[in-house]
């Protein structure tokens, strides 16, 4: 069956079908989040621009079949985002690691509406390499900086060496770059944000800690 023409949302395309399902989100992220906080209030009346396309612009740098690590879910940013896009290709999955238990109903809820492609871990990051032990790709957007996020993705990447890590971050990118750089070695690849002109999203690779003598 041919699919319809895809549309353009900040320059990024999707299907119409994709479509249908960031807006059948979109209205339950609206119902929601009017009784429990999902994203903070001053942004929450942007959706569409600061967090549906935002987290779009994530999966669009790594489409396919993949397996995701999304942490901290929190409202669904990009992990539900990137569950839908999954589910047009009908292939790849992602796990949402999200430790509050509304937030975590909510997500659940998210997914069986849209068909996203994706599960629900309510347990702590920390805790969440016991019940996902293997992935492709790992996610986070506005969770912690970049030091305490390649802690929380090690576990990750001492099973998988080829793993990649897509981070959102704002305008003081560079100074928690240099700080990881003190405990880290890692490839990097800074893509501009097609939302915000001093924000980026860091794909990171080869995430290796550094030992004390190294280091100094």
């Amino acid at each position: 069956m041919q699919k319809s023409p895809g549309v353009a949302l900040n320059g990024l395309r999707v299907s119409r079908e994709t479509l249908q399902r960031l807006e059948t989100f979109a209205d339950l992220f609206s119902k929601w989040a009017k009784a429990i906080n999902l994203v903070a209030p001053s942004t929450k009346d942007d959706l569409w621009r600061r967090h549906i396309v935002d987290s779009l612009q994530i999966y669009q740098l790594c489409p396919g079949n993949h397996r995701w690590l999304d942490l901290g879910s929190g409202g669904g940013f990009p992990g539900i985002i990137t569950a839908i896009c999954l589910a047009e290709i009908g292939e790849g999955w992602v796990h949402l690691v999200e430790s509050n238990n509304k937030k975590a109903a909510f997500l659940r809820t998210a997914l069986l509406q849209t068909g996203g492609r994706g599960s629900v871990h309510a347990v702590r990051i920390e805790d969440a390499a016991a019940v996902v032990p293997d992935c492709d790709i790992v996610s986070a957007r506005a969770l912690a900086d970049l030091d305490l996020l390649l802690e929380y993705i090690e576990p990750w990447a001492i099973r998988n060496e080829n793993l990649k890590a897509l981070l959102h971050k704002g305008r003081d990118y560079a100074e928690e770059i240099d700080k990881a750089h003190g405990r880290w070695r890692f490839d990097l690849v800074k893509h501009e944000s097609v939302i915000e002109r001093d924000s980026v999203v860091l794909e990171i690779t080869g995430i290796k800690r550094l030992n004390a003598s190294s280091s100094r």
